[in-house]
């Protein structure tokens, strides 16, 4: 029986870098190197396998709309995102950190509405809406530690690994809504149409995670 193509979506930066070891152990390499080919698709060591390098905030969609059978990404995107049409199938224990709102200290004890600066739009209007808080959200799309120190807003809602960005702007972490890694993701056209190319790739990292994991 011939296999069936298998296209995975994995976006730029810390995912993508940390997700090519995880492939390599389970035998998928690119035959270009990543660090300095313009190519946006990828052919790797398998004839079936491609991958597509996409902006991160971008991969839920191209796997939802089955440009992408498979895709890697964070679970911050796919909280934003909505995750409609779409399967986690591992949580691949990579780029972790944590979604938290942060701000000057005691930023979110005032009374009143807050003003929350974010990227993460939805994020921050599901976990208010859950404390019972009124927000105004001012959407981001970089620079969020700023916007406390300009005030602009009250807090900010984004990603946090060190802490040092914050610390270094006077800010700290303030309250946590969600720990964050990445996970693999499939569309429901591949999950059934291409099962058992998908559930053998699975098994494989499954396998090597939980090795890993037994050693660690």
């Amino acid at each position: 029986m011939s296999q069936q193509n298998i296209i995975i979506a994995l976006s730029k930066g810390r995912i993508f870098k940390d997700t090519l070891p995880l492939l390599a152990h389970v035998g998928i390499t690119p035959k270009d190197d990543p660090e300095t080919t313009r190519k946006l698709i990828l052919d790797t060591n398998h004839a079936h396998i491609k991958l597509l390098i996409l902006r991160a905030s971008d991969v839920p969609t191209y796997v939802q709309y089955g440009a992408a059978d498979l895709g890697v990404a964070g679970k911050d995107v796919l909280m934003e995102h909505g995750g409609e049409g779409l399967f986690e199938l591992l949580d691949l224990n990579i780029a972790r950190c944590k979604l938290m709102v942060a701000g000057k200290p005691g930023s979110t004890d005032q009374p009143g509405r807050l003003r929350v600066a974010t990227k993460y739009t939805h994020s921050a209007e599901c976990y208010f809406a859950e404390q019972g808080r009124q927000i105004e959200l001012i959407k981001l799309y970089g620079s969020m530690e700023l916007a406390p120190l300009v005030d602009l807003s009250d807090c900010i809602v984004d990603v946090v690994d060190t802490g040092n960005t914050l610390r270094a702007n006077g800010l700290e972490p303030l309250l946590h809504i969600a720990d964050i890694s990445s996970r693999l993701i499939v569309n429901r056209a591949a999950q059934k149409l291409k099962h058992r190319e998908i559930a053998d790739l699975v098994r494989q990292l499954d396998e090597y995670l939980a090795a890993e994991a037994a050693t660690a």
